[in-house]
């Protein structure tokens, strides 16, 4: 059985609410609320969930762009929660994140060469000539042309931007990449030429992703196992075959009855969920999911349900299985 590549223990992510003259800390948003599960090396997991589930916060917070409020984050045997500053710009190197926006992402005042061997120079590249070597070979890696280099982000689509962004994120040979929606802005034919890409690279450089979306069909597509999440916390994880024949979880039944099926012909039930998703600033008391779900039991009222396994390889969070 390989290592895990990246074990995540009981990560939380809390912001504080501030108020009155004063601001004072009046509550908190539970945005990432223990949330654990481990990535094994040259895998795909997926992580969905409905918009403000907690998904990219979870993303960012394993690379510490925000800093976790408490729980453990081991890459390559160490806990990233616990380095120093310049222990942990030594394995930003190891760990790379592409960015939702591809827009937003990439700094329109520099040419698209100063943004992809800016990481090189940081981890020591000092020759210009072998960073602009570099910067052509990723870019011909990427599927776009060494003659790109000298251009401006303005000057391309959403899709060229999206390859700019992963050979950024390629630059210095990492090992994990976390992919942070990063087709959810691009058209459903460049969504699917950039997830395409994206396994290509996992297969050429042996790459280890965290792919993090709200669409279940590209999830589908490109994932190994899945990860749901509902208001902070994982509901339910598992491979990717068996997630879609076989949910468990009642959050996650709900989310797979709506999605389309290419087939008129094929009727399916659509579960529809009652109610609005709770604030994370005040979460409802046992299951965050009780106040929606149809299959709602007294005890998932009061108790909060364990993250457990109910078979081989998968876990689920729900009353009804234990």
């Amino acid at each position: 059985m390989p290592e895990p590549i990246l074990e995540v223990k009981g990560l939380k992510k809390y912001f504080d609410i501030r108020g009155g003259i004063f601001g004072r800390k009046v509550g908190e948003v539970k945005a990432v609320d223990d949330v654990s599960f481990s990535v094994m090396e040259g895998e795909i997991l997926g992580i969905v969930g409905e918009s403000g589930c907690g998904k990219s916060t979870t993303g960012k917070s394993i690379l510490r762009l925000i800093e976790p409020t408490e729980g453990e984050v081991n890459f390559l045997g160490q806990d990233v929660t616990k380095l120093k500053a310049e222990e942990m710009r030594q394995l930003r190197k190891d760990m790379q994140i592409i960015f939702q926006d591809p827009y937003a992402s990439l700094n329109p005042r520099h040419t698209v060469e100063k943004i992809i061997s800016e990481p090189l120079l940081i981890h020591g590249m000092t020759s210009k000539e072998e960073r602009k070597k570099r910067v052509h070979e990723l870019l011909e890696v990427v599927g776009l042309s060494s003659y790109h280099a000298a251009r401006y982000p303005h000057q391309f689509s959403g899709g060229q931007r999206q390859r700019i962004g992963i050979a950024r994120a390629l630059a210095n040979n990492p090992k994990l990449i976390i992919c942070d929606e990063p087709v959810s802005a691009l058209d459903v034919s460049v969504q699917s030429q950039i997830l395409n890409l994206m396994e290509k690279l996992r297969d050429e450089f042996q790459l280890t992703y965290l792919f993090i979306a709200h669409d279940l069909s590209v999830i589908k597509h490109i994932s190994d196992r899945i990860g749901v999440m509902y208001l902070g916390q994982m509901v339910e994880l598992t491979d990717r075959d068996r997630l879609y024949e076989n949910p468990k979880h009642p959050y996650t039944k709900a989310l797979l009855s709506a999605v389309p099926l290419p087939d008129p012909d094929i009727k399916k039930e659509r579960i529809i969920l009652k109610g609005d998703v709770p604030s994370p600033a005040d979460p409802p008391s046992g299951c965050p999911f009780h106040t929606r779900c149809p299959e709602m039991i007294d005890r998932c009222k009061e108790v909060k349900p364990k993250f457990q396994s109910v078979e081989d390889n998968h876990f689920v969070a729900c009353h009804l299985y234990e």
